[in-house]
């Protein structure tokens, strides 16, 4: 989807924790913005947090160009420090991510691997999605996020594309998606709220 607004943010007070949502696929033609878009309808009413959707494709990170490691914090080019910078601002995440040949897509894995502290004492959440509900997809991911000092909560949501989607396009979730969803929010929320004191000591 062209001319889609990087950032929507849902309204909340300032002190409220703030989650980003990040639409991780970047393909053309990609069925990600239909998932993105009703997690994003799950926010509408959460009270401890507000929610941005950052939709990757809309970043224009080239594949790693930093010459010194993301650890250092010493960044060379403006897209790092503006990437940077929008990271930093959030509590947490919950990452919209397809499953590509039982893995992470390339696009969301430079993403990460483009900083390191900006990342560090958050919780992420996991939305995952593809033929088999992208289970694999998510497993790679919290090996990756545990390295980078990002703890991932138990609930997550697996959509499949046969049973949760018509046309493998069209969002028709099952019944019991929305509560899946809800107790996605509800974890991510608590643990980011429990690591706030790390974040602070910094």
């Amino acid at each position: 989807m062209h001319g889609r607004p990087p950032v929507r943010e849902t309204r909340g007070m300032p002190d409220k924790l703030k989650i980003a949502v990040i639409l991780a696929s970047t393909r053309p033609e990609r069925v990600g913005p239909a998932v993105a878009d009703w997690v994003m309808e799950g926010t509408a009413d959460r009270e401890a947090a507000t929610y941005t959707l950052v939709d990757l494709a809309d970043q224009n990170l080239p594949l790693l160009d930093e010459p010194e490691p993301a650890s250092s914090g010493t960044y060379t080019h403006e897209h790092t420090r503006a990437w940077s910078e929008l990271v930093t601002g959030f509590d947490g995440f919950v990452f919209v991510t397809p499953e590509y040949n039982r893995g992470i897509p390339g696009a969301l894995k430079n993403s990460l691997d483009f900083l390191y502290a900006e990342w560090n004492d958050k919780a992420a959440a996991i939305c995952c999605y593809g033929s088999s509900g992208g289970l694999r997809v998510a497993e790679q991911l919290k090996l990756v996020l545990g390295e980078l000092q990002i703890a991932t909560v138990r609930s997550q949501v697996s959509i499949s594309i046969y049973d949760d989607m018509t046309d493998f396009s069209v969002m028709s979730p099952r019944d019991y998606q929305p509560r899946n969803r809800a107790s996605m929010f509800d974890q991510v929320e608590r643990w980011a709220g429990a690591l706030r004191p790390l974040r602070s000591a910094d």
